[in-house]
């Protein structure tokens, strides 16, 4: 299913989120620039490298803004623009920049837990989908009931429906959870870092109630 927008209007601007969205997109313009061994080394010093995590702490925050193909970066920078506006515009500026940070850390320290049990641990994690898996878990709860417009299969032929949040975004999880579980024994050979996918959207989802707006802003 691909979502093509949600009917659930925001009251603000988004600048946070369009802010990420910019910075994730330059960057990673920046690496279609470099050549291979120049990639390489860029995405090794600023990618999440578990073994190295400790001696480069800083790696946890600088993976979520690079990304590792154009369906990458095009997929999770729409996911974020359909679904981060809305979470911003509930938590405020700042307290939705806190919330995406810390969201995209936990996913990323969940994801290097997984790595060393399945012996992955020198394979460069990098990307934005653990950060914006909080997300979907807070527009879940936030939003359960908002409709999204969505892409879904339909035989051999995509149709356009209108999907209450909860199923979308629930669907949503459980493909990951499944993915995850399937593709553990491969984890060696690298791929998609399921289990940031999963530890973002659950980190997200218990987080937001403690960054839900009060009575003011900041």
């Amino acid at each position: 299913m691909i979502p093509i927008k949600d009917k659930n209007p925001s009251r603000s601007f988004p600048v946070v989120n369009l802010s990420i969205i910019v910075i994730c997109s330059i960057l990673w313009l920046y690496e279609v620039k470099l050549d291979e061994e120049s990639l390489n080394l860029f995405i090794h010093k600023f990618g999440l490298v578990p073994s190295e995590l400790f001696s480069n702490f800083y790696q946890l925050f600088t993976h979520m803004f690079l990304h590792g193909s154009w369906l990458h970066i095009i997929g999770n920078m729409w996911f974020l623009w359909v679904f981060g506006d809305n979470v911003e515009d509930r938590l405020g500026k700042l307290r939705y920049l806190a919330f995406y940070i810390i969201s995209g850390i936990g996913a990323g320290l969940i994801q290097t837990f997984v790595s060393f049990l399945t012996g992955s641990q020198d394979i460069p994690m990098v990307g934005a989908s653990g950060a914006i898996s909080g997300v979907l878990g807070a527009y879940l709860y936030l939003f359960p009931h908002a409709r999204i417009l969505a892409l879904v299969p339909f035989f051999f032929f995509l149709t356009l429906v209108e999907i209450p949040a909860v199923f979308f975004i629930g669907m949503w999880i459980i493909i990951q959870i499944i993915n995850g579980i399937i593709t553990l024994p491969f984890a060696g050979m690298g791929g998609v870092a399921w289990f940031a996918h999963i530890g973002g959207f659950f980190v997200g989802y218990k987080l937001i109630k403690l960054f839900r707006r009060r009575a003011y802003n900041w």
